[in-house]
This record gives C-alpha cells, structure tokens and sequence, in this order.
C-alpha cells in the first residue's frame, strides 16, 4: 500500500523546534565533542572516561550492570572495552561467582589515568555548567535522568 502524503514545511519547522529527541541528540553530541577535545590529550574519549569511571570500584563490577549504567549493550560495552584492554588500562576478568560471566577492573595503569583525567573533567564540566547561564543545571540533570 502506498501512501502518497505530503508533510507540510510548517511541520517539518515545527518538529525542528519542539523535537526533544532532536535537542537531546544535539546537545549530547555536541557535549561529547567538548569532553572529547579536552580528554583528547590524555589518549581519551568522553565515552573511555565514563567507561572508567563507572569502573572505579572498590570491587569489579559485572559487565551488565556497567552496560545499564551506560544505557549501551553488552555487545556496545564488549567493544567499548577492547582499547581500553589493550593499552593494559582495563582488565576482562572471569566472574568468580558464575564463570559464564565476565567481570571489569581498571588496572593500576588505567587508575593513574583517570587520576589525571579527572581534573580536566572538573574544570570542562565547570565550564559547561558556567555556559548555562540562567538554566538550572540539577533541574536539567532530573529531567535528562527522567528521560532514561
């Protein structure tokens, strides 16, 4: 069946404006290409910071949780974690409780790294925050955590 429909331009502005999906999808993309700049001297992307910070844990953490708290796969995580494995930062361990699964630990290595990563974080989260002159940035983080 082939529907012939025409959206009119005022939609097409419309969906522009008002897409929450749209204005997320930009602000994330653009936040990421600001936390990547400033990482980028460390050898890290915004998404390897996250990854190692959702890793740093008095004990290591099974994969699937660290996938739900990064809102990705575990097959996005698999592969997320592989460069991270080879520059020795972070280790895949067999889960002691169920051998089928698999544990992560950051190594001493990736633990200096993240020690000198987390400054630039700081100081580039300050900045993002100080950008958003007259938006509450708790109300903006509740709404973003309702959405997710």
């Amino acid at each position: 069946m082939t529907v012939n429909a025409d959206v009119s331009h005022d939609m097409t502005l419309h969906v522009r404006d008002h897409c929450l999906c749209l204005h997320a999808q930009r602000a994330a993309r653009a936040l990421a290409r600001r936390f990547d700049d400033a990482l980028r001297p460390l050898g890290l992307t915004n998404g390897q910071f996250s990854l190692m910070m959702a890793l740093n844990r008095p004990e290591p953490p099974p994969m699937g949780p660290v996938a739900a708290l990064l809102a990705m796969d575990r097959t996005t995580l698999t592969a997320a974690v592989k460069p991270l494995s080879r520059r020795g930062l972070v280790l895949v361990l067999p889960d002691p409780r169920d051998r089928r699964g698999r544990r992560l630990a950051l190594t001493e290595e990736g633990r200096g790294l993240l020690a000198r990563a987390l400054p630039v974080w700081v100081e580039t989260h300050a900045a993002v925050e100080a950008g958003l002159a007259g938006i509450d940035a708790d109300a903006l983080r509740a709404g973003l955590k309702a959405l997710s």
